[in-house]
């Protein structure tokens, strides 16, 4: 049985406990670069795994410090397998040790392969929210075996507003919903077609319509897709 657990709490709590044991080895692609430990936070929820923000609009642009040449993506000591360098590719800032982003995307899989075991659909929903940050290259490049959960979480929604191509008629369910998890769908002129609210940590599903418009949600964490319709 699932833990009806809030998933972001759940996030936090996991990775505090994997940091206390340390990163576990045999990642696939691990090589003996021998990165130095680097730590970072879970950031906060974002557009998920896309480029556009949960309206449909484009992310803002932000401009970035320049790349290292992929001539110079070498450790101080050892070195990359084929699949580290790929992941490293325009991912290291000039001055920045490559072996310390390297850690970064194994420790990004570290995290996937321990939410799974608690809970699989609190690893897909953290992969949509963005509280699992860069999911998609760590993926690709460093852990592909969790490929299933970022396809999955490709197709789900975060809370926030989705129009246009960002809104996908199916059936989705929600993950660890809040106290306050209200959603709505709306069709073309704005008249409600459904709406809604779940009970803190229940489970749930919704459909949203061919003729829908906008789905909304809030205080839900994450839907992830149960079937399109057919």
């Amino acid at each position: 049985m699932r833990h009806p657990f809030r998933a972001g709490a759940a996030v936090v709590a996991l990775t505090a406990a994997l940091a206390a044991c340390g990163s576990p080895g045999g990642n696939e692609g691990a090589g003996s670069a021998g990165p130095s430990a680097v730590r970072t936070p879970l950031t906060a929820p974002s557009a998920g795994p896309g480029t556009a923000t949960p309206d449909g609009s484009p992310a803002p642009h932000t401009s970035e410090p320049p790349k290292l040449p992929s001539d110079q993506l070498t450790p101080a000591t050892g070195s990359f397998t084929r699949k580290q360098k790929d992941y490293l590719v325009d991912r290291v800032p000039r001055g920045m040790d490559p072996a310390a982003v390297l850690q970064t995307g194994q420790e990004t899989c570290d995290r996937l392969g321990f939410l799974v075991k608690a809970d699989r659909d609190v690893a897909v929903g953290a992969i949509v929210t963005g509280e699992i940050a860069d999911a998609e290259p760590a993926v690709e490049h460093l852990c592909t075996q969790h490929r299933d959960l970022l396809r999955e979480a490709g197709r789900g929604y975060a809370d926030g507003t989705y129009r246009g191509e960002r809104l996908r008629p199916g059936r989705y369910r929600v993950v660890s919903p809040t106290g306050n998890c209200a959603w709505r769908i709306t069709g073309a002129d704005g008249r409600s077609l459904a709406s809604g609210s779940v009970t803190a940590g229940k489970r749930a599903s919704v459909t949203v319509p061919r003729e829908a418009r906008a789905f909304t949600s809030t205080g839900c964490y994450a839907w992830l897709p149960e079937g399109d319709l057919g």
